[in-house]
C-alpha cells in the first residue's frame, strides 16, 4: 500500500468517523460537563499566565530599578523563560498524559498552581526581580505540563464529529483569555500603592476557580499505563519527533499549526512598535489592534464548526491559508503617513485608512482559527490514542522552535535596515509557501478545499 493510499484511507476515516456518539455544536457543547470544566479550566490558566507575565514585564519597564542590565534585556528575557520550560519538560509532560489517568493530573496540576500563585503574591509583594523571574519559569513549568492534556483529553470525551467544536472552543478561549490577562495586567498593575494587591488579588480569584473547575472534568483513563517513563528530555523528544514524522499526515499537520504561532508571533510581537513608528499610535491603539486579532482568531474558531458542517473541516485549512496571506499582505499597505502628534485611540479612528487596518487585523485572525483548528483536530484524530498525548507534546516543541525562529527572522530583517511593514509583507509572502508545503505534502487539503467549495454552493 503507497503512501498516498494510506493518506486516503486516513482521510476517509477522518471525514465519516466511526464514533456513533451523539454530538452536539458549540453552544450546545459549551453547556455540557464533557467540555465546559475544561473549558473553563484552560481558560483561567491562560488568563493567569498573561496577567502575571504582562504584570512583570509592566514593572520591569516602569517601577523596578535595577543597574543588573537594561529593561529590553529583561523584557525579552520573560518571554523566554516563559517559553525554555516547553523545550526542557514537553517530552516527560507527553508521556506522564498517556500514562496516568487525565482528569486527575489536572486536578494535581491546578493544586500546584496554587503553590505557584502564593509564590508569585510573595515575589509582587517583595518585588524581588529573582523571584519574580522564577515564578514566571515554574509557571511556563506548569503550563507545559498541562499543554498535552487539554488537547488528548479531548478525543476522550467528545465524538469525533465534536472535536471540530471542542477545539475551536478551547482555542476561541485561550486567545481571549492571553488578551483579557494581559489588558488587566497592565491596566492593574499601574494603579498607585495598591497595583500589586489588585494582581495578587485578581491572581488569586482566578487560581482557586480554576481549582474548582478542575475537580468537575470528568475522568479519562490512562492512555498507555505500562508505559515505561523515559526521563533524558533530549532521547525523548528525539523519540516523539520521530513518532510524529512517522505519519506524514500528522506531522505536515504539525508543522502547518507551527507555522501559524510563527506567523501570529512575528505581528503580535510588533505591534507595540508598529503602532508607534508607522501609525503614530499611543498604548490604547496596540490594545485595540491586538483586541481585534485575538477576536478574529476566537471567531473564525467557533465558525469552523457551522462552516464545515462537522464533515469537511480539512477544506478549511487552505482556505485559511489564503486567507492569511492575502490579508497579512494587505495589512503591510494598510498604513497612513505618520501623523504630527501621537493618536490616542479616537483620533485613531477618525481617520477611515485605519478603519482598513483594524478590519485586516480581525480577518487575519479569523482566518488563523479557520486555519489552524482543523489541523488541531486532523492530529488529534489520525494519532494513536496511546501516543496521542506525546504527539501533542512533539507539537509544543515544534511551537516553541518555530516561535524562537520568528523571533530570531524578525531582529535579522529589522537589522538589515527593513521596516516592520516590510516584515509583514514577507511573512505573508512566506505564508503562501507554506500553504503549498501544506498542499504537497499533503494533496488532501486541496481536494477537500475544492470539495468544500462545491458543498457550500449546493
Amino acid at each position: 500500500m503507497t503512501g498516498v493510499q494510506i493518506q486516503e484511507i486516513e482521510y476517509q476515516t477522518y471525514l465519516t468517523g466511526k464514533n456513533k456518539m451523539q454530538t452536539a455544536g458549540s453552544l450546545e457543547l459549551l453547556q455540557q460537563k464533557r467540555l465546559f470544566p475544561l473549558f473553563c479550566t484552560q481558560f483561567l490558566g491562560a488568563f493567569n499566565d498573561s496577567l502575571f507575565k504582562n504584570a512583570l514585564i509592566i514593572l520591569i519597564a516602569f517601577m523596578i530599578q535595577t543597574t543588573f542590565t537594561n529593561p529590553d534585556t529583561l523584557i525579552n528575557l520573560c518571554a523566554a523563560l516563559f517559553v525554555i520550560p516547553v523545550f526542557i519538560f514537553s517530552p516527560l509532560a507527553g508521556q506522564v498524559a498517556d500514562k496516568f489517568e487525565k482528569s486527575r493530573l489536572i486536578q494535581i496540576i491546578k493544586v500546584a498552581e496554587v503553590f505557584l500563585i502564593a509564590l508569585a503574591v510573595l515575589s509582587l509583594y517583595s518585588l524581588s526581580l529573582s523571584l519574580l523571574f522564577i515564578t514566571l519559569f515554574l509557571l511556563g513549568t506548569q503550563a507545559t505540563f498541562f499543554g498535552p492534556l487539554k488537547y488528548s483529553i479531548l478525543p476522550q470525551h467528545l465524538a469525533e464529529s465534536e472535536l471540530i467544536a471542542g477545539n475551536g472552543l478551547i482555542e476561541m478561549g485561550t486567545f481571549i483569555a492571553i488578551l483579557t490577562g494581559t489588558i488587566l495586567g497592565g491596566i492593574l498593575i499601574i494603579i498607585p500603592r495598591t497595583g500589586t494587591i489588585w494582581v495578587s488579588g485578581v491572581l488569586s480569584v482566578a487560581t482557586l476557580m480554576g481549582l474548582i473547575s478542575s475537580f468537575y472534568i470528568p475522568k479519562a483513563n490512562a492512555a498507555a499505563a505500562r508505559l515505561k517513563i523515559e526521563w533524558s528530555p533530549f532521547r525523548e523528544a528525539s523519540a516523539i519527533l520521530k513518532t510524529a514524522h512517522q505519519n506524514h499526515t500528522i506531522f505536515v499537520s504539525i508543522i502547518g499549526i507551527s507555522w501559524f504561532w510563527f506567523y501570529g508571533s512575528i505581528f503580535l510581537t510588533q505591534m507595540g512598535n508598529y503602532t508607534k513608528q508607522i501609525l503614530g499610535g499611543v498604548g490604547s491603539v496596540t490594545t485595540i489592534l491586538l483586541t481585534m486579532f485575538s477576536i478574529g482568531i476566537g471567531f473564525g474558531s467557533v465558525l469552523c464548526d457551522k462552516l464545515s458542517k462537522q464533515k469537511m473541516a480539512m477544506g478549511l485549512v487552505l482556505f485559511g491559508a489564503i486567507g492569511l496571506s492575502v490579508f497579512a499582505i494587505d495589512f503591510s499597505f494598510a498604513n497612513s503617513p505618520l501623523p504630527s502628534h501621537p493618536l490616542n485611540l479616537v483620533e485613531f479612528l477618525h481617520y477611515g485608512q485605519n478603519w482598513r487596518v483594524l478590519l485586516d487585523g480581525f480577518l487575519m485572525g479569523m482566518f488563523g482559527g479557520f486555519y489552524q483548528v482543523p489541523l488541531y483536530t486532523l492530529m488529534q484524530n489520525l494519532s494513536a490514542p496511546a501516543r496521542r498525548s506525546r504527539i501533542v507534546a512533539a507539537n509544543n516543541i515544534m511551537n516553541a522552535i518555530f516561535m524562537t525562529l520568528a523571533a530570531l527572522l524578525a531582529i535579522v530583517i529589522l537589522n538589515l535596515g527593513f521596516s516592520i511593514p516590510q516584515l509583514f509583507l514577507f511573512t505573508g509572502i512566506l505564508n503562501a509557501f507554506v500553504g503549498l508545503y501544506l498542499v504537497k505534502g499533503v494533496p488532501q487539503f486541496l481536494s477537500a478545499f475544492l470539495a468544500w467549495i462545491h458543498f457550500r454552493n449546493k
